[in-house]
């Protein structure tokens, strides 16, 4: 046989080898017939077939008689092949591989949504109808004991107390602030009303006061409310808006068509009285009696002059031109005027990626985002050098100090809505801004990260939020809000 025959035909056996093992692993495991059909219920083997029978049942040699040594003991029994083959096939059944199942079709666990723990002391104020600011505080404890708690009034700055009810007392607060501090102790189950008046202020003028009640050392807060006192203004007297025809754009259009028909007319009569002189002349020096002629004769066609086409006179045209070129560009210069004075330039932009409207406003005014309503009840701040390292964070610097602000969230949406401590911002003298303190804030909240877990709809929260910031100067403004893309709201500070 020549070599290249051999060396095909070892070729095509390789080859028939691999397409026989490469095809074994796609036969099928059994028989149709067989994975058709039902398995038998599992059936508990007899003992004669799964165990040796029990040495009970072996002949043995009669009691006391001797038994030889030499005799080999008797082999096991033994069970026949007709007896083993039903096992066999029962446990090649039983471990017949299963396929395996699909998971279960689940959701991902998800974080539970954060609710506020329910306070046993809550706060409501209110405002009376009077010429001068008054506020009524009530407080009250809906646990079954009696607590001693603190309750702190922030008044505006540069207002002054007339009368404090229940033992009140007004101390200084940050900058020109001032506040009044009561310390009760609130039987269970009972309600005491406090009472502040303020010295008249301006008409027109609002004042608002936010309340809070805090534990019996005024670390950490209760609940907070707030109120604005509005005083009555006096009727604005009516204003009317000008009839047309005084309003500056229609008094310049108006000159500017008089002055173009008067124009107009002065040159219609002036071109008509040329004509007429015209007309004139030629009927005077149309011929007499005196021309040596007879009328009988017919007078020799003169040529006629030509006339040229009679237009406005230069000056009319640009008096013309120069009033109406007044009039537009006093009428765009008005328009553009009003319109540049209706621009609100302290309104953030609200196009492009920003979610909402971004608000503004002061201590203890409820201000209103995308998806939460902010209220700032109260910033302190303590003094210079006493941030110490909290558990957890990164060390503080070393002229820094601690600035906690009281603050009230509330979800305003139907949905679970998250926030983030990175978005919290305290901002300095400057333009400079720092971050919520996390580890900071999870002590102020007894270890507690409200950060962690997404607000369920409709809860509110009061939570302390605490910045750590360097130097003298404390926060200018807070801003908060509750998503990357959300307007946010800011709080200035007094």
């Amino acid at each position: 046989m020549p070599a290249s025959t051999r060396h095909h035909r070892a070729l095509a056996v390789f080859v028939h080898c691999l397409g026989i093992l490469a095809a074994v692993p796609a036969l099928p495991a059994a028989a149709p017939e067989a994975a058709a059909a039902p398995r038998p219920p599992a059936a508990t083997p007899q003992p004669t077939a799964s165990a040796p029978r029990p040495p009970a049942a072996t002949p043995g040699p009669p009691a006391g008689a001797p038994r030889p040594t030499d005799v080999p003991p008797p082999p096991p029994a033994t069970v026949g092949p007709a007896v083993t083959r039903p096992p066999v096939a029962m446990a090649a059944r039983v471990t017949e591989p299963t396929p395996p199942s699909a998971p279960p079709a689940m959701a991902p666990p998800t974080r539970a949504p954060a609710s506020a723990p329910p306070q046993p002391v809550t706060v409501a104020v209110a405002t009376e109808s009077s010429p001068a600011p008054r506020y009524r505080i009530q407080v009250r404890n809906v646990s079954g004991s009696t607590l001693d708690t603190t309750v702190r009034q922030e008044l505006p700055p540069g207002s002054t107390t007339t009368a404090i009810s229940g033992g009140g007392r007004s101390t200084p607060a940050n900058g020109s602030a001032t506040e009044v501090t009561w310390r009760l102790r609130l039987p269970a189950h009972s309600t005491t009303t406090l009472g502040t008046a303020l010295a008249a202020t301006a008409p027109g003028q609002p004042l608002t006061a936010p309340t809070c009640a805090f534990t019996s050392d005024g670390s950490r807060p209760y609940d907070c409310a707030t109120a604005t006192w509005q005083a009555a203004a006096a009727p604005a007297a009516e204003v009317t808006e000008a009839p047309a025809w005084r309003r500056y754009p229609v008094l310049l259009a108006g000159l500017a068509v008089l002055l173009l028909v008067s124009a107009a007319v002065f040159w219609v009569w002036r071109r008509r009285r040329r004509g007429r002189r015209v007309t004139a002349a030629a009927l005077a020096t149309g011929g007499g009696a005196g021309d040596g002629r007879g009328t009988i004769y017919p007078r020799p066609a003169a040529p006629s002059p030509v006339r040229r086409r009679r237009t406005p006179p230069v000056w009319m045209l640009v008096g013309a031109a120069v009033v109406v070129l007044a009039g537009v560009v006093g009428t765009a210069g008005w328009t553009a005027t009003r319109q540049v004075a209706a621009i609100d330039t302290q309104k953030q932009p609200t196009s492009g990626a920003w979610m909402g409207t971004g608000v503004t406003g002061s201590l203890g005014v409820p201000l209103r985002e995308s998806a939460f309503e902010f209220t700032v009840y109260r910033m302190t701040c303590g003094a210079p050098g006493t941030a110490g390292k909290a558990d957890g964070g990164p060390p503080a610097p070393v002229n820094g100090r601690r600035c906690e602000a009281t603050v009230g969230v509330r979800n305003v949406t139907a949905d679970h809505q998250l926030w983030h401590s990175e978005l919290q911002r305290a901002y300095l003298p400057g333009g400079r801004w720092v971050s919520t303190d996390e580890s900071a804030t999870r002590m102020a909240n007894l270890g507690r990260d409200v950060f962690a877990n997404p607000m369920a709809a409709g809860t509110r929260m009061v939570l302390p939020l605490v910045f750590t910031v360097d130097g003298r100067d404390p926060p200018e403004q807070l801003e908060l809000r509750s998503g990357v893309f959300s307007a946010g709201v800011r709080v200035h500070m007094p």
